[in-house]
């Protein structure tokens, strides 16, 4: 059977085959949905994600990927999509067998001949030229369609950094894109998780100083020595409020940053950074506080 998964589902709501081909792009080595065949697909299973049009995007993509008669398995959690999920697969064409089992809605279809509003649904949550960023992004990408409040402050502060340094948690590039204004820049790594973002970082970020990496800052990491490093460190993981994340972007900068090297990082101001900055750098200072955010600067 050919057969494809969107995400991570647990077992105990959905099984998938161990030939099931992977395509969500927070899975590095996935495989992507837009490259699958149209009509090819026997069964496609998908954790839809959170987001309107990047669920609607996805649901529009495996219809697309499945044969005519293929089965769909498409669930989410209630509170994160899934108590829309059943009406936004009728919105397509489909006839829709729904049911309930640990906080998720769980819905089965059968690929109906023509769907509905699948080309529709791929244009608004594809890649897209974003006018207000100046930048191209994708639904599903942090903050896709503006720049962030915490981002904007981060920006506001003059600096002119040098050296190899990296934007860890890139995005569509909005950070990198000032880094780089900065001439005394040799090179800067872009990383993120997400391959949608790496994918819109390339297309902004025209600049033979730029490299790019996908990859999972909680595991090892792979560049050391640099100079310098900026952060608007995650504090969400598949929607759920998780500190422990943006701490482990704070200890991957302070791994790959030489002695000396220097991070600023942008944050909510009732997140707790300054104790692990505190931990992992010789010195921090509190650079300003506004809006709600805090701009903080360390030096390893």
């Amino acid at each position: 059977m050919s057969e494809a998964v969107y995400g991570s589902p647990s077992v105990a709501l959905a099984r998938t085959g161990e030939a099931a081909v992977q395509v969500s792009p927070l899975v590095i080595g996935a495989a992507t949905i837009e490259a699958l065949a149209d009509a090819s697909l026997e069964r496609f299973v998908v954790l839809a994600p959170p987001g309107v049009l990047e669920r609607r995007y996805v649901l529009a993509q495996a219809l697309r990927a499945l044969k005519p008669g293929g089965e769909l398995l498409a669930l989410a959690p209630k509170t994160k999509g899934g108590a829309r999920l059943g009406r936004e697969l009728a919105s397509l064409g489909c006839e829709v067998r729904e049911n309930a089992k640990r906080h998720h809605r769980i819905c089965h279809v059968t690929r109906p001949a023509a769907p509905a509003g699948v080309d529709a649904a791929i244009t608004e949550g594809g890649p897209q030229f974003v006018e207000r960023l100046g930048l191209w992004s994708q639904p599903g990408v942090f903050a896709w369609d503006r720049v962030d409040p915490g981002s904007a402050l981060l920006i506001a502060q003059q600096w002119a950094p040098a050296g190899a340094g990296a934007d860890l948690g890139c995005g569509a590039g909005v950070l990198a894109r000032e880094v780089l204004k900065s001439p005394g820049v040799a090179r800067l790594t872009l990383i993120d998780l997400d391959a949608r973002a790496i994918a819109a970082a390339r297309r902004n970020l025209e600049d033979p100083r730029a490299a790019f990496l996908q990859a999972d800052l909680r595991a090892a990491p792979s560049l050391s020595d640099l100079d310098f490093a900026i952060i608007n460190p995650p504090f969400h993981d598949g929607g759920a409020e998780d500190r422990a994340l943006g701490q482990a972007f704070v200890i991957a900068a302070a791994k790959m940053l030489r002695t000396g090297g220097t991070l600023r990082l942008v944050a909510n101001v009732t997140l707790p950074y300054e104790a692990t900055l505190v931990a992992l750098f010789r010195h921090s200072r509190l650079l300003v506080r506004a809006n709600g955010y805090k701009v903080l600067e360390a030096v390893k």
